[in-house]
């Protein structure tokens, strides 16, 4: 099986987090949100 090596843009990923926060965004729109933000690279900890 193929390694998925793509990885969501940070714009993307903070416009996934305001999505997530939002409390008229519908549920497809937060499923797909929780998914880009699955996808942002590691942070260093």
């Amino acid at each position: 099986m193929a390694r998925n090596t793509r990885q969501t843009s940070a714009a993307a990923a903070k416009a996934a987090s305001k999505t997530l926060a939002s409390k008229s965004a519908s549920k497809a729109a937060k499923t797909a949100a929780g998914s880009a933000l699955s996808q942002t690279p590691k942070r260093g900890r």
